[in-house]
């Protein structure tokens, strides 16, 4: 009898032992297939996500340059003498901010210190806007380039022509009128006829 029992509980013995081993058996395996990717390693939607935003990065390049236009225009002085013009080269940007006529008219502006050659706009002179429209380049400047002006006949030509031959450097600008105060005005300093656009003065090109 005592032999019977013991065989018994002999066998319950081995039956537990052996479901305890299954059961950590199991916990080991569902802890190692659970088992996330490890820091540091970027799963593959990760990296498809990374080279979508850095081709994006390189897309937008292109469209900021197409913004930014770099030329080379003549505009042009009054020689030392203040009877012709002389074309003098410069590279100007243009930007989506500034046109590449508003761009020639500030290069011009800024007056010239070359041997030879004259500053006829006067400095305290603003250029308030420049409009192209079928054909016709409207560049507006405040009073200041009437009040300071200093010259006469000749230095009211040269000053015009400085500006219209600048500006038609451009082939679609056919003519240029110049305004004062965004107003039209009959004349600049009395001697030239300012009221109708005028048209390339290659007559006083050096």
């Amino acid at each position: 009898m005592k032999a019977r029992i013991c065989g018994t509980w002999l066998r319950l013995l081995a039956v537990a032992s052996l479901s305890a081993a299954l059961l950590l058996l199991g916990g080991c395996t569902d802890e190692k297939g659970g088992r996330g990717a490890e820091p540091g390693n970027s799963s593959p939607a990760t990296a498809v996500s990374e080279k979508h935003a850095s081709s994006g990065d390189v897309a937008q390049k292109p469209e900021k340059e197409k913004q930014e236009q770099k030329l080379t225009v003549n505009v042009y002085y009054p020689d030392a003498q203040g009877t012709k013009l002389i074309a003098v080269k410069r590279d100007i940007k243009a930007t989506a901010q500034k046109d590449k006529y508003t761009a020639a008219m500030e290069s011009l502006m800024q007056g010239t210190k070359a041997k030879g050659q004259t500053t006829i706009i006067p400095k305290q002179a603003k250029l308030r806007s420049v409009r192209v429209e079928s054909g016709v380049a409207k560049v507006d400047f405040s009073q200041d380039i009437v009040k300071h002006f200093v010259g006469g006949s000749t230095g009211e030509e040269m000053l015009i022509g400085s500006v219209v031959d600048t500006l038609t450097e451009f082939p679609e600008v056919k003519k240029v009128q110049i305004l004062i105060e965004g107003k039209s005005v009959e004349t600049l300093a009395g001697h030239m006829d300012l009221s109708e656009p005028l048209k390339r003065m290659d007559n006083l090109l050096k």
